[in-house]
């Protein structure tokens, strides 16, 4: 039977950057120093004014292509994870089959998850090619919140980075993307929301009105709102009770695992889960430092940072979660097939 892996990863991360130094210049109430230990931060790469999502997406493809040696010709889906679309409609990965020179015979789809959305994707990915509907999975993720962040909210601009990846999901005979557990309540969609723009609330005139919250955060109806505790406070109920799963799921301990690699939110959030689930540190990666929180693109670009690290047959547990909510989580298997950073 044909089993689903993941042959290579590809990134492209934009030119621009806007470290702790330009924050603290704009924000005079906020040192460098401050920044960082907030979050755990130092530099987030930001979308050009004139860079789409398309671009980054293409841009990513075009560098896992080169690294995997694969055919573009042998792509047969392409699934494209993003929450900041080149247009509300055509569907954005459409755009990306034409821009790539791909095969008009690849079934190309967006899906609109943040956090989780990799492990989504992963699973998707998993049930096209283990049910012979296709051989050569594109997964994209390819995010730009800036886009939706109001200059003046430093709360969530310090956080947030843009940046996209590529991830090559291929049949073969060994299992290694295995106890996939998932988790929604869109009872908390209203604390990670843009509530402007959507057809429930489009654009209009107060939709640019600004305001400012009781911490000195600046924003409008068509930029990012992100209730910081409330994330805080969902994040620590369900990713204990999501590893739980997915370990009990896999038959496996903590001790079996090689390596975590969660959904690079920030310092703050991710120390208080390492702590709380007890996970050595030696085997917790972070890389938010160098990308801050870019969304559905931090699993994989963590995955490429700590690549070296990795040997074959390691386990590493991957998880998601945020905005929806949504939640997702497997168990990767690593192996010589894998890219190599």
């Amino acid at each position: 039977m044909i089993k689903a892996y993941i042959k290579g990863i590809g990134s492209y991360l934009p030119e621009k950057v806007l470290d702790n130094h330009m924050l603290a210049h704009q924000y005079p109430e906020w040192s460098v120093e401050k920044i960082e230990a907030k979050t755990g931060i130092s530099k987030r790469h930001i979308i050009a004014d004139d860079e789409t999502i398309s671009d980054m997406a293409t841009h990513s493809a075009e560098n896992l292509f080169e690294s995997c040696k694969i055919e573009k010709n042998e792509i047969d889906y392409i699934l494209l994870c993003t929450q900041s679309p080149d247009y509300l409609l055509p569907t954005t990965a459409c755009i990306v089959q034409d821009k790539l020179g791909l095969s008009t015979s690849c079934g190309a789809l967006d899906f609109n998850l943040g956090c989780s959305g990799y492990v989504y994707g992963l699973s998707m990915a998993k049930g096209l090619i283990e049910s012979s509907q296709a051989k050569n999975v594109l997964l994209i993720t390819s995010e730009a919140y800036s886009k939706h962040i109001n200059i003046g909210d430093k709360s969530v601009r310090s956080l947030f980075g843009d940046g996209a990846t590529s991830t090559l999901v291929s049949g073969g005979k060994d299992e290694s993307l295995t106890s996939f557990v998932f988790g929604t309540d869109g009872s908390g969609s209203g604390n990670l929301i843009v509530p402007h723009g959507g057809s429930y609330k489009p654009i209009d005139a107060n939709s640019f009105l600004e305001h400012k919250d009781k911490d000195g955060n600046i924003r409008s109806l068509k930029n990012l709102y992100m209730n910081g505790p409330q994330i805080l406070v969902f994040t620590l109920k369900v990713v204990p009770e999501t590893m739980k799963s997915i370990l009990l799921k896999a038959n496996l301990s903590i001790s079996d695992i090689d390596f975590f690699v969660f959904h690079q939110a920030n310092k703050f959030l991710l120390t208080q889960l390492r702590n709380l689930l007890k996970i050595p540190e030696e085997k917790f990666l972070t890389s938010y430092e160098d990308y801050g929180n870019t969304v559905s693109s931090t699993i994989p670009l963590g995955l490429i940072s700590d690549s070296q690290r990795f040997k074959s047959g390691n386990k590493i547990l991957i998880m998601g979660f945020g905005v929806g909510y949504s939640w997702g989580g497997c168990i990767v298997t690593w192996s010589s097939k894998y890219l190599k950073g």
